[in-house]
């Protein structure tokens, strides 16, 4: 696992947290418990600040990073697909979810158990409200809203992440 200071700076681990061995976690960097970072992940807070909350994932080569003195906030049980790109958001809310090669960009704001879609790109400064789904490029709010329906699926898929961070501390590489 890299996880390096940078000019002083060095990455807060939170509790029961996994990071992949060939993951990168540098420099102003927090996660809060229980964590699952994946293989190539990049999680970089060389001039810029991040921040995640408790039982996030952050799955194969998704990308995170913020722009010189700000941050980066992302809530609690945020899953970010494979490929994905966050990059300077606002605030990226609870249980929201950013979709396989996705991108975030700056100053976004993602509401809590909003969906950034499979792809999309959310452009600087745009607002993707709670519980809604955005689509496309660039990104565009669809008619219809997260419900209990597809909390309740998601609420497992993110359980499954949370749980392999135990998994694999006892038994990768074995």
């Amino acid at each position: 696992m890299t996880v390096e200071s940078f000019e002083g700076k060095t990455p807060r681990i939170g509790d029961g947290c996994w990071v992949h061995p060939s993951a990168e976690v540098f420099g102003d960097v927090t996660l809060g418990a229980r964590c699952w970072i994946g293989p190539g992940a990049r999680l970089r807070g060389d001039y810029g600040t991040i921040v995640l909350g408790a039982c996030c994932a952050v799955e194969d080569n998704a990308v995170i990073h913020a722009r010189p003195g700000e941050t980066c906030t992302i809530g609690d049980w945020v899953t970010l697909g494979h490929g994905c790109v966050v990059h300077n958001v606002k605030l990226l809310g609870d249980y929201a979810v950013v979709g396989m090669n996705a991108v975030v960009s700056d100053w976004a704001e993602v509401g809590e158990w909003a969906v950034v879609a499979e792809g999309a790109v959310v452009r600087q400064r745009a607002v993707v409200p709670a519980a809604r789904i955005a689509a496309g490029v660039p990104a565009r709010l669809l008619d219809r809203e997260v419900d209990e329906e597809y909390r309740a699926a998601w609420r497992g898929f993110k359980q499954i992440y949370v749980d392999l961070c135990a998994r694999y501390a006892e038994g990768y590489g074995r």
